[in-house]
């Protein structure tokens, strides 16, 4: 974690808590006071509800009973399994709660030295790609002696409780925990990268081989730390599961059945999955359900190394295939691991802060809204990234501030976000005005949630990724993470244009802009023995160049290289070359000429090359297919 954390209403928790033990007063919490205002926004308990402290609750409180445990938690009252299912998932991984609940033998009650006790706990989150510390006095919601949100099944342990606290503080009230995502507790309790699956969308239920490349992926992320939780959207079922509820992945296993032999291993082989009912109740009736049939064909021992229990505690497994039949959706959240000392693949992250902001002027304007709107499209933050190796897969992760803290204003719903990229020039530092020869190459999913999330391979190039939100006209902040296997130097394209010096007055400011992508080369001369070439491409500029990868073997590349050009001497024409790559002196293949003028036909054309010199040079064997667009408007490409 970052040393740098930030405080939830500049409250300093070391500070406040010297002052209540100096004064001999417990901490009463004023940004978020023991009153209905904390409880709603907008609608009031009917019944009276009393604030009250773990001591009044119980003789012996404690923040933890035995450790920390999935199973401590119970859902109260409130419509927040999200929540609960997410604290679930966090108690599995010691790592993580302890960023969550820093210095927690500190905050711990000591019985010892009950003057020390302030009646005042700090936790953690992940607000908007920052830790952000958030202090809470222990004046808890009770009904009737009992606490009505979440709880422990342990009467005097309080971590859950006090967690659901400050984070009702970091989102108003606790009204405003009514209704979530578990991914995004997660990705707030851990900064972790949420994807959201849609099991029915892509039939895992019925293709196989799907299935099972899931469980592989399940199966890596739950060993490398991540933490999974999955729900019931609107499909119905009679094997005890809940409609409309969270629950949390606890553990994911390869199952054998059968007996080991010398020489073999004659077995078959179950896909396996454990959730938990954040009820602490309610589980699966169905096959390999706690008490089921199934379960005989299991040693004792190898039952308890599952932790099968047949008690109805909320816990139990199922195969992987009933759980893709009877679950519709799962929320996968990826520790990505950044880490130079590690066994695992290490990622390269950047992270950018941005905001869509509307501006009459089109040129500044930067709430454009999706592709669909082809006019205003580009008009939106623009981040550009090159991918260096010859393929990488890419992890990006696209996430708009949290809008819970606006449901007292009734905006509390997500804005429906997502992100194109696009392969661009190989020297493009400038923003995009319009689409010709760039590549779509890659679209997120538009939804209302708080996280769009995608991972691509990508080939070697320039790249520019354009996050929107899909009406036009809407503001909101986002941050943008990008994970790549090399550095992918991710930086925001703000200027439209060169800029004007006193150096471009002396030397002259561009007068023309041109775009230039080549397509392809064929029938070039054979240079080694087998019939083939190594090609390349090469294009000139005035005093820019620019250059492509070589292609292996081969007398027919593709090459797809794209190249964009502010020229200042319009009268210098552009120079499309073609070399074979030899370990010690490049050989000329041929080249093309091109004036590059606006009136010259934007439609992809074939030139035959020729040798070195003017236009008319003699012809050479090959020819290559070309796209050329001009404009005297620097900002129309």
């Amino acid at each position: 974690m970052s040393s740098s954390v930030q405080l939830f209403r500049d409250q300093k928790y070391h500070e406040l808590k010297s002052q209540c033990i100096q004064q001999r007063q417990l901490f009463e919490d004023p940004e978020f006071p023991a009153s209905d205002e904390s409880l709603f926004y907008q609608s009031a308990s009917r019944r009276k509800v009393e604030w009250k402290r773990p001591k009044d609750l119980c003789e012996d409180p404690h923040l933890f009973v035995n450790g920390i445990s999935s199973h401590d938690l119970h859902q109260g009252t409130l419509g927040n399994c999200w929540f609960v299912a997410a604290c679930s998932c966090l108690a599995l991984r010691k790592n993580l709660w302890q960023q969550v609940i820093p210095d927690f033998n500190e905050q711990e009650w000591d019985p010892k030295n009950p003057e020390k006790y302030a009646g005042i706990f700090r936790f953690r989150f992940w607000c908007f790609g920052e830790w952000t510390e958030v202090v809470v006095d222990d004046l808890l919601p009770t009904m009737d002696g009992n606490l009505i949100y979440c709880h422990s099944n342990v009467k005097n342990e309080f971590w859950s409780a006090l967690l659901e606290k400050a984070y009702a503080k970091l989102a108003g009230s606790y009204e405003a925990l009514d209704g979530g995502s578990a991914a995004d507790a997660i990705v707030d309790f851990t900064g972790a990268v949420a994807e959201s699956i849609d099991l029915v969308q892509g039939k895992y239920g019925e293709i196989i081989s799907e299935q099972m490349k899931l469980f592989e992926d399940l199966l890596k992320v739950h060993k490398r730390g991540g933490l999974i939780s999955c729900y019931i959207a609107v499909l119905e079922t009679e094997m005890g599961l809940v409609i409309g509820h969270a629950y949390s992945v606890t553990a994911i296993r390869k199952l054998r059945l059968g007996e080991r032999l010398i020489f073999s291993f004659k077995a078959e082989k179950l896909f396996m999955i454990r959730l938990r009912n954040p009820w602490g109740k309610r589980e699966w009736s169905g096959p390999w359900s706690d008490s089921s049939e199934e379960w005989k064909k299991v040693s004792s021992s190898e039952r308890k190394s599952l932790g099968l229990t047949l008690e109805n505690d909320g816990e139990f497994w199922m195969t992987f295939e009933d759980w893709c039949k009877n679950f519709t959706d799962v929320d996968i959240c990826r520790i990505v691991n950044t880490s130079y000392f590690s066994i695992h693949k290490t990622w390269e992250k950047k992270m950018m802060h941005g905001a869509w902001a509307k501006n009459s002027e089109p040129l500044l304007n930067r709430s454009g809204g999706c592709f669909d709107n082809k006019e205003t499209f580009l008009q939106n933050p623009q981040y550009i990234f090159d991918v260096k190796k010859t393929e990488d897969k890419v992890l990006v992760s696209l996430q708009q501030e949290d809008r819970r803290k606006y449901k007292k204003e009734g905006k509390g719903d997500s804005i429906p976000i997502g992100f194109e990229i696009f392969k661009v020039e190989d020297n493009r530092t400038y923003r995009l005005h319009k689409l010709t020869v760039q590549e779509r190459v890659a679209t997120s999913p538009y939804i209302n949630m708080r996280t769009v999330f995608l991972k691509r391979i990508l080939k070697q190039g320039r790249y520019v990724l354009i996050p929107t939100t899909y009406h036009p006209g809407i503001t909101t902040k986002f941050i943008l993470r990008l994970f790549t296997d090399v550095p992918s130097k991710l930086r925001e394209l703000k200027a439209d244009k060169p800029k004007m010096t006193c150096w471009t007055l002396l030397c002259g400011y561009p007068r023309r802009v041109t775009q230039i992508k080549i397509h392809s080369a064929e029938g070039l001369q054979k240079q080694d023995r087998s019939g083939g070439a190594d090609p390349y491409v090469l294009i000139r500029c005035e005093n820019q160049k620019a250059r492509s990868p070589v292609h292996h073997d081969t007398t027919s590349a593709i090459f797809n290289t794209q190249v964009i050009f502010y020229r200042k001497n319009i009268n210098s024409p552009v120079i499309v070359q073609v070399w074979n790559s030899n370990i010690l002196c490049d050989q000329f293949l041929g080249q093309a000429v091109l004036a590059a003028s606006p009136s010259d036909p934007r439609e992809e054309q074939t030139l035959q090359l020729r040798g070195r010199g003017r236009r008319a040079a003699a012809e050479v064997p090959g020819r290559i297919t070309i796209k050329v667009f001009s404009s005297d408007d620097l900002v129309e490409l």
